[in-house]
């Protein structure tokens, strides 16, 4: 597309600007794929992640994918989208093959492990998903490209051309935008939470009958869909709805639709926003918060219900992770034997993770565990103290102390304007984002 004064932009100018509009997309991580590697296949890449080199956004989030929009264009309005049709912001598109150079480009820098590739709707679902598409074959059948691809999949779009993606692309996703249809009406009215939920049982239709296994005697395996699952992403903050809302949709979606992961993504204020939206953003620990209670349910035996007694008003704690918290609000369950509870409640124990209540258990089989064993077993055993008894140590009165939540609590601080700033990472492995891009977007430049 021509600048605002007329000119065609450059590649490297273009780049600047639809790597940009991707950073507000999180669910680009590359994790539960089939092990590729073009030493096997004769072909570029890998997905195996060694030497991969990852990049700091100015927000914190770590990019070891090409993170791009095929174009920041959209003929949709969604009133929290910074893309959205009535926003007045720089608009450009990549053409699929100047994509396919860029990742080359990249990847043969070490730059990246692969392409997370997203896009506004322009003309169609059907046009845009087409685009996306061909990104991807490209790069799979021209290119032998054999390292991740992960296609943000749009859920207007034809069973055909899901069905292309999921050929090509490693991953899928679909996102679920808001937690609440009342919230989607109105913010993205033009979006439909049905047809959004109907793309999503369609993905995990594909996805199961490609895990199959063969019959006895038959010849052919199910074709390739997407091995890395489907995942989605749930702005919070822009609607209003509470931190148990959200995780009561992202539990539906999980077991609805077997999504590998549901992102959350704090909502950030755009330029000439609806009154409607809020006026500064949620902080950011809310966002950490929601993810430390999501594992909980995933992978520590937690219900929802649990949560929602260690929550106020369905709003998690700031200062403090969710599984304290919960401890905190049942201080009738501790403190726990760790020579003899139950897997199930060693880790409801604060500062215990699933590797050190496995360790745990494994230690136990052969002695009698004293705090000085789990100290070596995890450096977070100091905030498991209150909660735990072991051979030689009994919490006694510390479980019951009124100020024990506030031992926890970092206390706040007034930031000193001029502390030294640390020290620059320096060596082979840090160079700028900018120079990154300005590298790889040099070498792909015909």
């Amino acid at each position: 597309m021509p600048s605002a004064t007329g000119r065609s932009r450059s590649l490297r100018e273009k780049l600047a600007i639809l790597a940009d509009a991707a950073k507000y997309d999180a669910s680009c991580a590359s994790s539960g794929t089939t092990k590729r590697n073009a030493r096997a296949s004769g072909g570029i890449g890998s997905t195996e992640g060694s030497g991969i080199c990852h990049a700091y956004a100015p927000d914190g989030r770590c990019i070891s994918l090409l993170k791009l929009l095929l174009t920041n264009a959209c003929i949709y309005d969604c009133a929290y989208c910074i893309n959205r049709v009535s926003s007045r912001i720089e608009r450009e598109a990549f053409t699929p093959e100047e994509v396919v150079d860029l990742t080359l480009a990249f990847y043969r820098r070490n730059y990246i492990e692969g392409l997370f590739l997203s896009s506004g709707i322009i003309r169609s679902a059907d046009h845009t998903m087409e685009q996306l598409v061909r990104v991807a074959k490209t790069l799979r059948v021209t290119h032998g490209f054999q390292g991740y691809i992960h296609l943000k999949t749009i859920p207007d779009a034809s069973a055909e051309l899901i069905d292309e993606a999921g050929r090509w692309a490693d991953r899928l996703s679909i996102n679920i935008e808001l937690p609440t249809e009342r919230g989607l009406r109105s913010f993205a009215p033009e979006k439909s939470g049905r047809v959004i939920k109907s793309s999503m049982a369609a993905l995990r239709t594909g996805i199961d009958a490609s895990r199959e296994t063969p019959r006895r005697g038959g010849r052919h395996r199910p074709p390739r869909f997407a091995p890395a699952g489907q995942s989605t992403q749930m702005i919070v903050g822009a609607d209003g709805a509470s931190d148990l809302t959200i995780l009561t949709t992202s539990r539906t979606l999980y077991t609805s639709y077997d999504l590998r992961r549901v992102y959350y993504s704090a909502f950030s204020p755009i330029p000439d926003a609806s009154s409607a939206l809020p006026p500064s953003p949620p902080p950011l620990v809310r966002e950490h918060r929601l993810y430390q209670a999501d594992w909980l349910t995933r992978f520590y035996g937690f219900e929802l219900a649990d949560l929602e007694r260690a929550t106020d008003g369905g709003m998690l704690d700031l200062e403090i992770d969710p599984k304290l918290a919960w401890a905190l609000a049942h201080r009738d369950r501790f403190p726990v034997d760790l020579n003899r509870a139950p897997r199930e409640m060693l880790l409801r124990v604060p500062g215990l993770g699933v590797k050190a209540v496995d360790a745990i258990l494994r230690t136990r089989r052969h002695r009698r565990m004293r705090f000085e064993d789990l100290t070596r077993l995890t450096p977070t055993a100091r905030k498991a103290k209150p909660f735990i008894a072991l051979e030689g140590w009994q919490p006694a009165r510390l479980l019951d102390a009124a100020d024990l939540r506030a031992r926890f609590v970092r206390p706040a601080a007034q930031l000193d304007l001029f502390a030294a700033a640390p020290a620059p990472v320096s060596g082979p492995d840090s160079a700028p984002v900018s120079a990154t891009v300005s590298a790889a977007a040099a070498a792909a430049t015909p």
